[in-house]
């Protein structure tokens, strides 16, 4: 077999692990990453369909995978999944290129075999963590699982918090993100305050996610730091 035709089979099977990675991906997308044309990518596509997977084309918006074609050998929890969107954000400060690349490629491949539900909430807590290094290793907080379902699934939750005063306060928080520098922080709308507030985990003292749900905040991660700060 010819180097083109390897070339071309290694690409339509990666192309195969992100159409089950995202709900839905564009012909842009895949020429960008795999530095083909889009007329390229068409004839892949064709590849496939041809080849009897059921990509499905959503005008205006992109291809999807029907619902289902694929039956995940493997079932992870959405808690689980969440570690390991996680442990993606720890990795991808490490300086070697490669081993980044390796464990990005393997987060796609986990990504691929996740029911959809998982999946778009796994891509959404990607979008909404943000990791700096660590200067403290010590543990000092078990919230953050459940912080994580609560904000991919946008529950509301009920907090009892000491602040840097040492006074105890009660909030009812909408999870917005989970960031890190030097400590975890969690990023909600505080219903009491009716702003958005940095919450500690490990100056949470109790907590409770409720089964009521909030309103989704329609903006990225960068939006709210150029809104807010």
């Amino acid at each position: 077999m010819e180097y083109s035709e390897v070339n071309r089979l290694s690409r339509l099977t990666a192309i195969l692990v992100k159409f089950q990675t995202k709900r839905i991906i564009t012909a842009s997308e895949l020429s960008q990453k795999f530095q083909v044309s889009k007329r390229t990518i068409y004839r892949d596509i064709k590849a496939l369909l041809n080849a009897g997977v059921p990509i499905i084309t959503e005008e205006g918006k992109g291809y999807t995978l029907m619902d289902g074609y694929k039956v995940p050998p493997v079932m992870f929890t959405e808690k689980q999944a969440n570690a390991l969107i996680l442990a993606e954000q720890l990795v991808l400060k490490n300086k070697d290129a490669s081993f980044v690349n390796d464990y990005s490629e393997a987060i796609d491949k986990i990504k691929s075999i996740l029911r959809y539900t998982t999946k778009d909430k796994a891509n959404l807590l990607a979008d909404r963590t943000q990791y700096n290094q660590v200067k403290n290793q010590e543990r000092n907080s078990s919230n953050l699982s459940d912080l994580q379902n609560a904000l991919t699934n946008y529950n509301l939750v009920k907090i009892t918090y000491i602040n840097k005063e040492n006074s105890v306060t009660y909030r009812l928080i909408e999870p917005f993100a989970i960031l890190n520098s030097e400590n975890w922080y969690l990023v909600a709308w505080c219903r009491l305050r009716h702003a958005f507030r940095f919450f500690r985990p490990d100056r949470i003292q109790k907590m409770e996610v409720l089964t009521e749900r909030f309103e989704p905040h329609n903006m990225t991660l960068q939006e709210y730091f150029d809104k807010y700060h």
